[in-house]
């Protein structure tokens, strides 16, 4: 079964979709916020010629998606599937970030409930690693057993 990097995904609270070029506008206004890269190695990614690596980057990944709130419709922040390995049935949750009016609620536990809690070719999460500070960065790693 071929793992799909960008389905749509649905939640009570939000909505991620991939991730696309008209995207940048609403994506940057809310990663032009200095604040949400405090904590981060890339500190500066609130600059518009940085970020616009990272947007880059994002959708030449190929599972880029942007959260968003169900209830305002508004593009919230953006996550990212990486590090697929077919043969291992792994994948890698990251570059996670989202509007500080969204951090340490429930809003960042929902977006990564939509794209770990999917219907998936791999069966049991063997390793659950979080390195978030209020919402900035979660990865998690899941395997087949």
């Amino acid at each position: 079964m071929a793992f799909d990097l960008q389905p749509n995904l649905k939640g009570r609270l939000v909505e991620l979709r991939p991730l696309r070029p008209e995207d940048w506008h609403a994506l940057f206004t809310v990663a032009s916020d200095p604040l949400i890269w405090e904590q981060h190695p890339e500190r500066d990614r609130y600059e518009k010629d940085v970020f616009q690596v990272f947007f880059r980057e994002a959708l030449e990944s190929g599972g880029a998606f942007v959260v968003i709130d169900r209830s305002s419709q508004q593009i919230i922040g953006s996550t990212r599937f990486y590090g697929y390995d077919p043969e291992k049935s792994e994948i890698e949750i990251g570059w996670t970030f989202l509007a500080r009016k969204y951090w340490g609620g429930r809003y960042n536990a929902r977006s990564g409930k939509r794209t770990s809690g999917r219907k998936r070719p791999w069966k049991k999460l063997a390793r659950s690693e979080r390195e978030t500070r209020q919402g900035r960065t979660e990865i998690i790693r899941q395997r087949s057993m």
